[in-house]
């Protein structure tokens, strides 16, 4: 390959990239390498880690119903993502967040109380795609890997759809189509 050829397609792969960036929105969440993910909550590693201790402003109580109902009751940190929360809390949730947050499942399923539903910032055509997938889907669904916890959220209670729909466990069973 020449100099010349080599730059063009250097050139070229730069703009192209360029012209990608400006079209991501801040809440698009993007697919990285290496377990990294960028959510509406912003860049993380996997999950976050609650390394060191927290002041009581800087959490938040939440109180999950899961599937058997169950009221579980937790602290997240403002900033995580729900899907966050239940990873490092290790809260008893099976199946959730297959994907580890990276938008391409629906084991996140959450559902709102109507008056915290109205706070959450806009859902994501990403997330609405995701959603379509999910069982029990009502008015107030979001993903939980797509919500930040905020001080607003203080004492809020999310359920957990009694079922969920997994890709992977349907293929495993043979249910889809080959």
């Amino acid at each position: 390959m020449t100099a010349a050829v080599t730059q063009r397609c250097l050139l070229l792969s730069q703009s192209l990239l360029l012209r990608s960036r400006s079209m991501i929105s801040k809440q698009t969440p993007l697919r990285t390498l290496r377990g990294q993910r960028h959510t509406a909550c912003g860049f993380s590693r996997a999950f976050s880690s609650s390394i060191g201790t927290l002041r009581s402003e800087d959490k938040v109580t939440v109180h999950f119903i899961n599937r058997d109902g169950e009221k579980i009751t937790t602290e997240g940190k403002i900033g995580d993502s729900l899907l966050d929360v239940v990873v490092n809390k290790n809260l008893d949730i099976d199946g959730f967040g297959a994907c580890e947050g990276t938008l391409a499942c629906s084991t996140c399923h959450l559902i709102f109380d109507e008056n915290i539903f109205k706070q959450l910032d806009p859902i994501t055509d990403e997330e609405m795609d995701m959603l379509d997938l999910a069982y029990g889907l009502t008015e107030t669904s979001r993903l939980g890997c797509q919500i930040c916890l905020s001080k607003s959220m203080n004492g809020m209670t999310v359920s957990v759809p009694e079922g969920v729909a997994d890709v992977r466990q349907a293929a495993d069973m043979g249910l889809t189509p080959s």
